[in-house]
């Protein structure tokens, strides 16, 4: 082991020692005596320096042989916000695999998607990961079965294939090495009775530090589109519902506001799929879409350096930027939103949902769609909008875009090339191009320069564009402090 590899085991050992929740899902410790790994804020005793082990990564950790802790359960740690600012091959190969790219595509699936050979793949990925994309997967399809078997009434022959094994005889020899247990002792620990069907899924979304649950909350509440998303309830006990398209089928999320800050690492969700195959990839998006992967020590360090965002930073600690639980919808949703108001795009949102949509089997509540497929927009007349025909021209180019591949917005795709191809399209310009960026590809680091609010927020705190250089790559989440700001200024004036 080198000097600087020493240094950083010895750093993480302290960070194993003082408990720190900080680093859960940044790196996971093995216990060589006990077989078991663990997430550096597990209760347990600390284990003495030399019996311990580190890995980058859940699956890094089962490869070696090791099982998952039964008291901290390492496998629901919150994902490392590293993914979430890196653009290269390991960072995009990795928002792929939780997408369930591998499960349904196999690893040359993955590799074609990346552009790279399947052997490239696996090697900067075991370089960097500690495991190809093979074990990422597995420990993925593991994690799937856990809550299943604990969660929902399905035969374990059922869970097996739902979570994506290819056998009853895989799964049941995965879940015994990663848990130490069979599917049915599995189960049977839950101490929960098993749920039915139409309960839906119910899960804990872990995060890392504080959540700002109420910006969160209202950002999506101002841009809810009718028969798609719903908002329930009084400011601190709100229900957050949408409808998804996915892989296999279709299926409603729902999300509930704490209802204090700091009560609890995790926000609870209950999902209802049409196939259960679906539930990895809903989880993935529905964290996409509130930045639970966030690390909010890092943004906070960073922009709190900073003397014009210093007190913004300190007044709502854990800010998010909150994503897109589907990349296509968003970029749609972005030109329906250029220039004009957030009610205006809602309701041209719901107008297209309406008349283009497809309905759901059985409507739920208000949720009675999910959003308009791509091809479907690329020959709409799209004359119910009552918008000018080249904003329509617009639609239909960038939907033809998303359905040929022109424009990929996958959670793999390169940020920079799909940025270049939707700059080229007629009617999409800079704003646009950088909003779909930062919420559809999760980009941290997009600064609106252009955008209004960003602009009334800068005179707020006296800051200038050339101040954002500074706040990088964290400048999506000062572009959420930005409108905050515009925002409070704005009420402090109406007052």
């Amino acid at each position: 082991m080198t000097d600087t590899a020493s240094r950083l085991d010895d750093s993480r050992y302290q960070a194993v020692s003082s408990r720190d929740a900080r680093f859960d899902g940044e790196f996971f410790t093995a216990v060589r005596t006990t077989g078991i790994y663990c997430r550096p804020s597990c209760p347990a005793v600390t284990p003495k320096r030399r019996n311990v082990r580190f890995y980058p990564s859940a699956a890094a950790a089962q490869r070696a042989g090791f099982r998952a802790c039964r008291r901290c359960r390492p496998d629901t740690a919150p994902g490392s916000a590293e993914w979430n600012v890196r653009a290269d091959l390991v960072g995009r190969a990795v928002r792929l695999i939780g997408d369930g790219v591998v499960d349904r595509e196999g690893v040359a699936g993955l590799a074609a998607r990346l552009g790279y050979s399947s052997r490239q793949v696996n090697r900067q990925l075991t370089e960097e990961l500690g495991a190809g994309p093979v074990a990422l997967a597995r420990a993925q399809r593991a994690h799937t079965a856990r809550v299943l078997l604990q969660t929902t009434a399905l035969p374990v022959t059922e869970i097996a294939f739902a979570a994506g094994f290819a056998s009853v005889r895989q799964f049941n020899d995965t879940i015994r090495a990663v848990y130490a247990l069979t599917p049915s002792e599995l189960r049977g620990r839950s101490g929960a009775p098993a749920g039915h069907a139409s309960a839906g899924v119910p899960l804990r979304l872990a995060h890392r530090g504080p959540y700002a649950a109420r910006q969160v909350f209202d950002f999506l509440e101002r841009r809810a589109v009718a028969g798609i998303e719903e908002t329930t309830g009084a400011p601190g006990a709100r229900l957050y519902r949408r409808t998804l398209r996915l892989p296999y089928g279709t299926g409603v999320a729902e999300v509930r506001e704490p209802a204090a800050a700091g009560q609890g690492d995790w926000l609870d969700c209950r999902l209802h799929l049409t196939d259960p195959r679906d539930l990895s990839t809903a989880v993935q998006r529905v964290r996409r879409l509130f930045d639970l992967d966030a690390d909010p020590y890092a943004v906070a360090e960073r922009l709190g350096a900073d003397p014009h965002l210093r007190a913004p930073v300190a007044a709502r600690p854990g800010l998010r930027s909150p994503g897109a639980a589907d990349a296509e919808e968003q970029a749609v949703r972005a030109v329906l939103g250029q220039q004009v108001s957030l009610s205006a795009a809602a309701k041209l949102g719901a107008t297209l949902v309406a008349a283009y949509g497809k309905p759901l089997a059985a409507p739920d509540s208000t949720l009675t769609h999910v959003f308009p497929e791509p091809a479907t927009l690329a020959d709409a007349a799209l004359d119910e909008l009552g918008m000018p025909d080249a904003r329509r021209r617009t639609l239909r180019t960038l939907g033809r875009a998303l359905a040929d591949g022109t424009v990929r917005l996958d959670a793999g795709a390169d940020r920079e090339a799909a940025e270049r191809a939707l700059l080229g399209l007629p009617g999409i310009g800079p704003w646009t191009a950088g909003y779909i960026r930062m919420r559809a590809l999760g980009d941290p680091d997009v600064f609106l320069q252009g955008d209004a609010g960003v602009r009334h927020g800068l005179a707020a705190l006296g800051a200038g564009p050339a101040d954002a250089e500074a706040w990088r790559p964290w400048r999506s989440y000062a572009v959420h402090h930005l409108w905050t700001a515009a925002t409070d200024r704005t009420a402090a004036k109406d007052d």
